[in-house]
């Protein structure tokens, strides 16, 4: 499952990201009536295309992993949560519509009219996303149900899907398909133009992109410290694991970096900066922060992936965030897009950094998360199947997977981003 969704999140990101693009790029064409902006417009649509077709593959297997290899679960959570996975079936298929209108809706339909169709691929498939995500944020903050003798009454399907971490997870997740998508596409064409630094089809496309991955990079961060304070409050233990802060204490101190050593219950090699974790958490720098001695061992989960993690995943942020506030700076400064060589190869090395910065985030979400499936209701123990012999279906997706992915790189490869 694991390995599924590390595969699917990356074409879900691209469904909420690239159409963005297009529909700048479009914009733009019906703005100036410039050649270079129509084609950008027709090379991204055609990438959208193809990674929403990957996405659409690996998505139905993941719907039918979640009845196979967790019918305890679905069992439980399926009447409660099955809201935001209809809306989000609603949502993909009007993105399909759309797409298909995008697609081969050129000269056949009001040029406005066309725009707006790449519009609502990108409200689509941005609303996509944040109802799996609603769906995924009721397990860490399981509402709109009430537990009688163990079974279900009163199920709230709307007070369920906007539960306390929706807004926190969703905000977070959305912008971090906006910085990845940005930061991907711009590092694509940084890479062109280091090697055909005239032409002006690049040029544009690395424009665009770089100030979709800047702008969303500084704004990220804001979503980072919300989400935080939401799990300061309602996962302390997952907070305390992201940290790796063991002991109950005020004023606490945020660390970069350290190595946790779960025997010994303490984190050595650490730059900590006093009293920041708390002033983070709780807007006090006095405020008791609770450590991960305060919870039983069974209940604690792992700390070094959690931990580590999560350093990745702010360090990520950190590098796009200064690399995208640098290259608006250069712009401002010379009133035109940065490609110096120095500078496009920054950004080539920016460029994987937002989909790790996503794995990562999510491994500290579901990891974090550990021992529950449902936080406090459900162990995952207790909601896997109980089938052996996994590792057949393991590898005949895995090969699956291998297979969609080479196929998905030379198609854009060749589609999208080779120069006119």
């Amino acid at each position: 499952m694991a390995m599924s969704l590390a595969f699917h999140i990356v074409f879900a990101v691209v469904g909420i990201g690239m159409p963005l693009l297009m529909v700048i790029a479009e914009g733009m064409w019906l703005r100036t009536r410039e050649a270079v902006w129509l084609d950008l417009a027709k090379r991204w649509s055609k990438g959208t295309a193809i990674m929403f077709a990957v996405g659409a593959v690996s998505g139905t297997v993941l719907s039918f992993e979640l009845g196979l290899l967790w019918p305890e679960f679905m069992a439980f959570a399926g009447p409660i949560i099955g809201m935001p996975f209809s809306l989000e079936g609603f949502a993909f298929f009007l993105e399909a519509i759309f797409l298909g209108i995008y697609l081969y809706g050129w000269d056949r339909v009001p040029e406005r009219m066309h725009w707006f169709a790449g519009v609502m691929v990108m409200i689509s498939g941005t609303l996509s996303g944040i109802f799996v995500v609603c769906a995924n944020a009721w397990m860490n903050t399981p509402t709109g149900f009430t537990l009688e003798d163990g079974k279900l009454v009163h199920v709230d399907v709307w007070a369920a899907m906007f539960n306390p971490a929706s807004f926190s997870t969703a905000l977070h997740m959305t912008l971090a398909s906006f910085v990845a998508i940005g930061f991907a596409v711009a590092g694509i064409h940084a890479w062109r133009l280091r090697t055909d630094p005239e032409s002006e089809f690049h040029r544009r496309a690395f424009g665009v992109a770089l100030a979709v991955g800047a702008v969303f990079s500084l704004l990220q961060p804001l979503s980072g410290h919300i989400s935080a304070q939401h799990v300061a409050e309602h996962q302390p233990v997952k907070l305390a694991a992201m940290k790796a802060h063991w002991e109950t204490e005020r004023g606490a101190a945020y660390r970069i970096g350290g190595w946790p050593d779960v025997n010994a219950e303490k984190t050595t090699h650490a730059i900590e900066i006093p009293k920041l974790l708390s002033l983070l958490s709780f807007n006090d720098p006095n405020a008791e922060v609770r450590g991960l001695k305060a919870f039983p061992k069974d209940e604690r989960p792992n700390v070094p992936v959690v931990h580590f993690a999560f350093q990745l995943m702010v360090a990520c942020g950190v590098a796009m965030a200064g690399a995208g506030l640098l290259g608006l700076l250069l712009w401002w400064r010379r009133k035109r897009v940065p490609v110096s060589r120095p500078f496009l190869n920054l950004i080539v090395a920016c460029a994987p950094m937002g989909i790790i910065a996503i794995q990562a985030g999510w491994v500290v979400t579901e990891v974090g998360r550990q021992p529950w499936i449902i936080h406090n209701i459900m162990r995952t123990a207790d909601a896997v199947t109980p089938m052996p012999g996994l590792i057949i279906p393991f590898l005949a997706m895995s090969a699956l997977y291998l297979i969609l992915g080479v196929v998905a790189v030379v198609l854009v490869r060749r589609h999208v981003f080779a120069a006119p």
